[in-house]
């Protein structure tokens, strides 16, 4: 039980660390994001979802981006982190 709640602790703070990683935050207009920053944004974008509905000034997709490769990690990291690919993988025994 003690084991749980430092994972959840630790999951958590690492969450709140990397919060400042968030499309459109203060840090989007220095540069355009990449791949991985898509893949990121692809992975929180859940919380980015939530955070929008209360802080207009972010957003669940990075407008300043560069292109076609922010995209492809951005829908990657989704199908991903939403179990598409664990689908694709998934072994059936009988």
């Amino acid at each position: 039980m003690k084991r749980r709640w430092m994972l959840g602790l630790i999951a958590l703070l690492a969450v709140i660390s990397l919060s400042g990683c968030f499309p459109g935050g203060s840090a989007s207009a220095a540069r355009e994001a990449g791949f991985f920053t898509g893949v990121w944004h692809g992975w929180i974008a859940p919380l980015s979802l939530i955070l929008s509905a209360f802080e207009p000034q972010f957003g669940v997709y990075e407008v300043n981006n560069v292109g076609w490769w922010y995209d492809f990690g951005f829908y990657m990291a989704i199908i991903a982190g939403f179990g598409g690919l664990s689908l694709v993988r998934r072994k059936h025994k009988k």
